[in-house]
C-alpha cells in the first residue's frame, strides 16, 4: 500500500516575518573561518571584554541557598528598592513601585509593547535603530514606521516636523535608544524635551531604551525621559545590567514607568513567565554597590578605544565615519557596494596572514529598504591593539573585495 505524502504544516505569518539578526546571522561563517584556523576579530556585537564587577561575581560564589525557588514576578523587592535608589543617585526620578524586573532589557521592551500596542498599531523609530526592535515589533504584531536620521548630521534627532508627517490614527508610540545603538549618538536634553512635547501633543507613548547611560565620553550629560514633566504617564524607560556591569549573560533588565495601568498590564505578562532569574538578581543587586572607580576606568578605556578606532578608520581611503559621543558603537560608510556581501566574503573568502574581521552590515539596522547598504556597525569592544589590527585587515580587504567583484 502506498501512502500519499502530505504537505508539512505551515509556519505562521509571524514566523516568516521575523527578521534575521544582522548581528548574529553571519555566525556560521565565522565558525567556519575559525575551523580553518583563522583568527576572527569580532567587531559585530556589543559583548564587552571588560571584567564584570568582582562584587557581583563574589555574590554568586557565596550564594547560600538550599532551594533556588520561584521569586516574585516583579522581581525581588530588595533589588527593586536598591535599583530605585541607584536611579535617584543619578538624579533620575524613579520609585520602587515604578520598576518591574525583567529577563533582560529585551523582555522589558516586549512587555512594554505587549501592554500598549494592538496588532497593526504603529511604532515610530528613528533609523538606523537596534536591529532587534524590528523583531520585538513583529512579535507584538506592531508596525515599525521609520523616520530617518541622516549619516551626514551624525544621526541627530530628526526634526519634529519629520515625526509629525508620519503620525496617523494608528500611531501609538515613539521608541528611541539613548545613547544610541547603533550610531553612538547622544540625544541632548533639548531633543528629549522636544519629544516630550510631541507625545503630549499627539497623546503617544515615549519609550526610551537607556541601557548605555553610563557610557558618555565628553562633557555632555544624559537626560532621562523619566525626568520629563507633564508627560509622566506617557513615558516608559527600558534598562539593563548587560552593558553597565559587563554582565550580558546575566539577562536582567527592567521596565520603568509611573503609569500604573502600564505596570499592571505588564505584570500580567510577568506572571505568565512566573519570575525573572533568581541567581542573576542576587548578582545584580550586589553589583549596584560597584564603586565609581570601576566606571571611571571602564569609561576611560572605552574612550581610548573609540579614539583609536575612529583614528584608524579615517586613515582608510573612501571610509566615512564620525566620532560617536556615547555607547560603544559607530556607523561607518565603506567604499563597497554591498556590506552584506562584503561581511560574508570577509569570513568565507578572505584572510590577511590568517586573520579576518566580523562586522555587522548596517542594512539590518534600517527599516527602509535600500538604506545602509554601504554601511557597517562596528563595536569597539576589543582592546586597542586588536582594534588597530582589525582595521588594518579591513584596509587591505576593501580593495581586494572590490577587485574580486570586478573580476566576476
Amino acid at each position: 500500500m502506498q501512502f500519499k505524502i502530505k504537505d508539512m504544516p505551515k509556519l505562521s505569518t509571524r514566523g516568516h516575518s521575523m527578521p534575521e539578526s544582522p548581528i548574529r546571522k553571519l555566525a556560521p561563517f565565522a565558525d567556519l573561518a575559525k575551523k580553518k584556523g583563522h583568527k576572527v576579530y569580532h567587531l559585530n556585537i556589543g559583548q564587552p571584554d571588560i571584567k564584570s564587577p568582582e562584587i557581583a561575581i563574589n555574590a554568586i560564589k557565596n550564594i547560600d541557598l538550599d532551594v533556588i525557588e520561584y521569586g516574585p514576578s516583579a522581581g525581588y523587592e530588595s533589588y527593586r528598592k536598591k535599583l530605585a535608589q541607584f536611579y535617584t543617585n543619578q538624579n533620575v526620578n524613579v520609585n520602587t513601585e515604578d520598576i518591574l524586573i525583567t529577563t533582560g532589557g529585551s523582555e522589558a521592551l516586549l512587555f512594554a509593547l505587549g501592554s500598549i500596542m494592538d496588532p497593526e498599531d504603529e511604532l515610530i523609530i528613528p533609523e538606523p535603530f537596534y536591529a532587534n526592535y524590528s523583531a520585538f515589533a513583529a512579535e507584538s504584531a506592531a508596525k515599525v514606521v521609520p523616520v530617518n536620521s541622516g549619516f551626514e548630521t551624525g544621526f541627530e534627532l530628526p526634526s519634529i516636523a519629520d515625526f509629525e508627517k508620519l503620525i496617523t490614527p494608528k500611531s501609538k508610540a515613539i521608541l528611541i535608544c539613548n545613547p544610541n545603538n547603533p550610531t553612538g549618538y547622544l540625544y541632548s536634553e533639548s531633543e528629549i524635551l522636544q519629544l516630550g512635547e510631541l507625545v503630549k501633543k499627539h497623546d503617544l507613548f515615549l519609550i526610551a531604551d537607556e541601557v548605555y547611560r553610563e557610557f558618555i565620553y565628553g562633557e555632555d550629560i544624559h537626560y532621562s525621559v523619566m525626568n520629563l514633566k507633564e508627560v509622566e504617564q506617557n513615558v516608559i524607560m527600558i534598562d539593563s545590567v548587560s552593558k553597565r556591569y559587563s554582565m550580558c549573560g546575566a539577562r536582567i533588565g527592567c521596565m520603568v514607568t509611573k503609569n500604573k495601568e502600564v505596570i499592571a498590564a505588564a505584570m500580567k505578562f510577568a506572571q505568565a513567565r512566573l519570575c525573572p532569574p533568581t541567581i542573576e538578581q542576587i548578582a545584580c543587586e550586589a553589583a549596584i554597590d560597584t564603586p565609581q572607580s570601576y566606571f571611571d576606568e571602564v569609561i576611560s578605556e572605552y574612550r581610548g578605544r573609540r579614539d583609536t578606532l575612529i583614528s584608524e578608520l579615517q586613515k582608510i581611503e573612501g571610509v566615512k565615519v564620525s566620532t560617536p559621543k556615547a555607547a560603544f558603537y559607530c556607523i561607518a560608510e565603506l567604499p563597497v557596494d554591498n556590506t552584506d556581501d562584503f561581511a560574508q566574503w570577509l569570513l568565507e573568502s578572505y584572510n590577511l596572514n590568517g586573520e579576518t574581521v566580523m562586522v555587522a552590515p548596517a542594512g539590518g539596522f534600517y527599516s527602509t529598504p535600500g538604506m545602509g547598504l554601504n554601511q557597517v556597525r562596528i563595536a569597539y569592544v576589543l582592546k586597542k591593539e586588536d582594534l588597530i589590527r582589525a582595521v588594518a585587515v579591513l584596509k587591505e580587504a576593501i580593495p581586494a573585495y572590490n577587485a574580486s567583484r570586478k573580476a566576476k
